[in-house]
Order: C-alpha cells, then structure tokens, then sequence
C-alpha cells in the first residue's frame, strides 16, 4: 500500500508529508534529532513514492537500428545537487517513463541480493568447478524466488483482510 492509497490521491501528499514532519521534528531542540525525526518518518514511508526529477541525453553513439543510448540523470527533490547517473542502452521508442522505472528497480535488485547473501549463503560457495558453483547459485536463487514470493502472499493476504478495529471507510475501499 503506498501512500497516495491512503490519501486517495499521489498530488498534494508530500506538502501534507512536510507538514506533518514540522510538527513532529519542532519538538527536538537539537538540529540533529530534527533532521534524524524526518529520516525516521520518509523510513516508514519508503514503501510509497520516491520523487526525483528525471532527463535523458541521447548520445551520439552508432548503435544498431531501432535503439538508442542515453545518459539517464535523476535528481533528487529533497538535495538537488544529488545526481545519480545512468547509461542506458534502450529500444529508441523506449518514454523517460520507462526508463526511469527500469533505474529505479536498481534499488530493489540489490537488496535481494544482500538478502540472499546474507539470509541464504549466495557467497559461501566455495566450489571447485562451474557446475558446482552454478548449482550453488541456482538452488539458492531459487530459494529467494520463493521467499520473495510467500512474503508478497503474506502480505497481500494480511493486507486484504479487514480486522475488528478496521473503520468502515477503510473496510469499503
């Protein structure tokens, strides 16, 4: 559930977002605490939009007919001068829009494999051939589809079902 499902609407949220944050972050005296209560909240928050300010430059390169490369620039809107940059190779019909989600699952494919490195011994392979180590890797590849799988399952189901202390409104939508 993202936030723009809980206000009904994705405009307008992040003004009510900055303001909820002032009214939580004014009572820390110390700047510190106050910048922390704000990082603390966009936390709890991730799961619901990340706003950057995107562009693309093609760049001048031959590539094959029917594609292009790009230099992809995402800015962020809290910090402007965070730039992060990518370089693409993508079909030339391929929107911003497109392209700036393919980035953006950059984020969510790290994190799996941190997951799987960490939860299911993807880098303790110590094998001695390909086979092997391409057992090793695919076996465990395949525990994190699972995984990865029943959490979404359980988390749609949990979401789905509405609970004694649930408010009609919120039971209807």
């Amino acid at each position: 559930m993202s936030v723009s499902d809980w206000a009904g609407s994705g405009i307008g949220w992040e003004r009510e977002l900055t303001a909820l944050k002032g009214r939580l972050c004014s009572v820390f005296r110390r700047s510190e605490a106050r910048a922390s209560c704000g990082a603390f909240i966009d936390g709890l928050l991730s799961g619901g939009l990340r706003l950057y300010d995107w562009a693309r430059i093609a760049l001048p390169y031959v590539v094959d007919e029917g594609f292009a490369r790009y230099v992809l620039i995402r800015r962020s809107r809290s910090d402007p001068h965070a730039l992060s940059f990518y370089l693409v190779f993508a079909p030339a019909d391929a929107t911003l829009v497109e392209l700036a989600g393919a980035a953006g699952l950059r984020w969510t494919i790290e994190e799996c494999f941190q997951r799987a490195k960490d939860d299911l011994g993807l880098d303790h392979c110590e094998a001695r051939s390909w086979h092997g180590w391409h057992r090793h890797m695919t076996l465990v590849m395949a525990a994190v589809a699972f995984l990865a799988k029943l959490g979404g399952d359980l988390r749609r189901s949990a979401l789905g079902k509405p609970n004694e202390t649930s408010p009609k409104s919120a039971i209807a939508a």
